[in-house]
């Protein structure tokens, strides 16, 4: 499939100064924010070489559900929206995760409100499995291989995989990402869309989004 490059965001960063976005680089470094009590979620996006170029934030809490999350479990039974935005703060793709029972749905967006696509869970037993879909049609999914260690493949619709999602990477500095906070979205090659914004917003909120729900709770 080809593939046109005709915005900043489409094309890598180049070390003449071209424009760095969420949508160029192909190492993504995702660090959780430690919180005592995690009640508003607010992740940093870092290049490989710790420099700060977007966030994700969840949005659109009231002060009764930060209530709620704090003391019960009822986390996974709520709404939850989320902004993925640039390194200026604003919005690229937006997240909304209706309230699930069993499996989880998530709704991607662009700010304008055009639909990217969606993830959906897949199963409940086993290695958990999501499926990215646009326009009805199965374009990727992402494959936890081991939860606990932070080993997923994110593969398209012909099963080849195009990106990775791990807690180390031996292109990393060591002295700037020591935290155990961190974990990395190597992205294989450059992806057309809507696949290249469904990696992304997949990856970023993994744990916000998709892997609560394999604790329960928030």
């Amino acid at each position: 499939m080809t593939m046109q490059s005709n915005t900043p965001a489409d094309r890598h960063a180049d070390p003449h100064g071209a424009p760095q976005t969420l949508f160029s680089e192909p190492v993504l470094v995702v660090n959780q924010k430690a919180k005592l009590i995690e009640l508003t979620n607010e992740y940093k996006v870092m290049d490989q070489h710790g420099r700060q170029i977007g966030s994700v934030v969840e949005v659109g809490q009231s002060a009764l559900k930060k209530i709620l999350r704090f003391v019960s479990s009822l986390d996974q039974y709520m709404t939850h929206r989320l902004e993925i935005r640039d390194a200026q703060g604003q919005p690229q793709l937006l997240l909304t995760r209706p309230a699930k029972i069993f499996k989880s749905r998530v709704i991607v967006t662009r700010p304008d409100g055009s639909e990217v696509g969606e993830i959906v869970q897949q199963n409940m037993i086993g290695k958990i499995n999501f499926a990215m879909t646009a326009g009805g049609q199965k374009v990727g999914a992402i494959k936890a291989e081991n939860w606990r260690a932070w080993n997923f493949a994110i593969v398209d619709h012909a099963e080849q995989e195009v990106a990775r999602i791990t807690k180390t990477w031996e292109g990393l500095a060591k002295t700037m990402f020591t935290t155990a906070d961190n974990y990395v979205l190597q992205i294989h090659h450059q992806l057309p869309e809507p696949l290249r914004s469904l990696v992304i917003a997949t990856a970023l909120t993994v744990d916000t989004a998709l892997k609560q729900d394999s604790r329960g709770l928030g």
